[in-house]
């Protein structure tokens, strides 16, 4: 359990929070790229308990403050003019600085414009998501994890709205043991899916993920540390001379990268709209083929409302529950899409869970490890310390590879070495691998 005074410090993050200003430090997801049409390509955004716009430029983003510093119109409407916005209310024309550079209402010889400018924040698009960096000073550079380096042909992005703390979608991410309960079927997994994680057969075995993982429920939990955050394993003993070895990672200080089936691996950012409600971004990729957008696509709008992309199983239906589907198919009784059962249980918590109350046992390491990590780095960023991921400088943010993610069936004795020779193997035979993955021990 934490303290009331941890639990508020670990899920409080709006502007002048502890937890904020660390969180701001680093890239965060704004958008996907496909939310902005290219007939309007202009989206209000919130983030961290703040209001923006974020609008596309020639050679680029703007993400400025959504409210103009005139009379607090709201910029999203506004037209997108000389790589702009400009407000419809009485003209004043923000650039993607956020500075006032047009007020034509104003005297010509006014210089009432240069004491104007509003909250504005740089941009980057990467593989179908723009990023945002919200904190003071330069930003930090992008490490050279997979989902930033593979191949846009070999990814695919999206999100998801959650109504709950931040938090509590992360720690889902890095809890090996609940996917031996939360999606297990009853029966047979029906499901034969294209980018569905625990459909996939695990090679060598003949059996799903969905079925593997539930057949054996208590796996072994081991954390360690790494360059990129944590490093979390599930061992699972099948039998005398086999293990079912998967390797995920925390991605500090908001994301998470999983593994499944033999090539397959996401990377997904949690990132606070308040501290009651988030959005998971997601970049997919496949280290051996292109990656089928379309289908996928398809597959994710039908378990979503446009624009808002809340699921369509959510709190205010009881996330679909169905008391005879729980009977005679899946353990959750909600559906065949894992996202709502993770959906269901980190929002039936509350919208910001009481952590002082939880009972926490071994299985929870990685819960417990990620907790004690973000309040050391709240501390040192409050300190004016060194964080964990953050590179200072390019040499330091090509050292941030991977991180490695691997699922795979292994003999007993010499699992430790034999998970890292699986994801070189996988690495030497992609067409887009870099030729150096994460350093033996790191």
């Amino acid at each position: 359990m934490l303290r009331q005074a941890d639990n508020e410090k670990l899920t409080r993050t709006g502007p002048g929070t502890p937890l904020g200003g660390l969180m701001r430090a680093y890239w965060q997801p704004a958008a996907l790229v496909s939310e902005m049409p290219d007939d309007r390509p202009v989206k209000a955004i919130r983030m961290f308990g703040e209001d923006l716009v974020l609008f596309r430029r020639a050679d680029g983003w703007g993400l400025i403050s959504r409210f103009c510093a005139h009379r607090g119109v709201d910029l999203s409407y506004g037209r997108l003019e000389d790589g702009g916005l400009r407000c419809l209310y009485h003209g004043w024309l923000y650039d993607a600085q956020g500075r006032c550079v047009e007020q034509p209402a104003e005297p010509p010889h006014s210089q009432f414009l240069d004491k104007i400018r509003i909250a504005n924040y740089p941009c980057v698009e990467r593989n179908g998501i723009v990023f945002a960096y919200l904190g003071a000073g330069d930003p930090p550079p992008f490490p050279a994890y997979d989902c930033f380096t593979a191949p846009d042909e070999y990814t695919f992005a999206f999100k998801g709205l959650w109504e709950c703390n931040w938090l509590q979608g992360l720690e889902g991410g890095i809890d090996p043991s609940h996917v031996s309960f939360l999606h297990r079927f009853v029966g047979e997994d029906p499901r034969d899916v294209y980018g569905q994680q625990f459909s996939e057969e695990v090679e060598g075995t003949g059996t799903k993920l969905s079925k593997l993982v539930g057949d054996h429920y208590r796996p072994d939990i081991e954390v360690e540390s790494a360059e990129h955050g944590l490093r979390v394993f599930a061992i699972r003993q099948l039998t005398e001379q086999l293990k079912h070895v998967r390797v995920t990672n925390l991605l500090f200080p908001n994301a998470f990268v999983v593994p499944f089936g033999n090539d397959k691996v996401f990377t997904q950012w949690h990132v606070p709209i308040d501290d009651e409600n988030h959005h998971w971004f997601m970049i997919f990729y496949d280290f051996a083929e292109r990656t089928d957008k379309e289908t996928l696509l398809r597959q994710r709008l039908e378990n979503v409302s446009l624009p808002d992309y809340r699921p369509l199983r959510n709190r205010s239906n009881n996330w679909g529950f169905d008391p005879a589907e729980q009977r005679d198919l899946t353990y959750t009784g909600m559906g065949l899409d894992i996202n709502v059962h993770d959906q269901w249980a980190v929002e039936s918590m509350g919208r910001i869970q009481d952590r002082t109350v939880e009972r926490l046992g071994v299985s929870d390491r990685a819960v417990t490890a990620n907790r004690r990590l973000l309040l050391r780095a709240i501390d040192a960023f409050q300190a004016g310390g060194a964080l964990p991921a953050h590179p200072l400088d390019e040499a330091e943010a090509a050292g941030l590879v991977g991180p490695l993610a691997v699922d795979m069936v292994s003999p007993s004795e010499g699992w430790q070495e034999r998970w890292r020779e699986k994801e070189a193997e996988r690495r030497s035979r992609s067409p887009w691998h870099r030729p150096q993955p994460e350093v033996a021990g790191a």
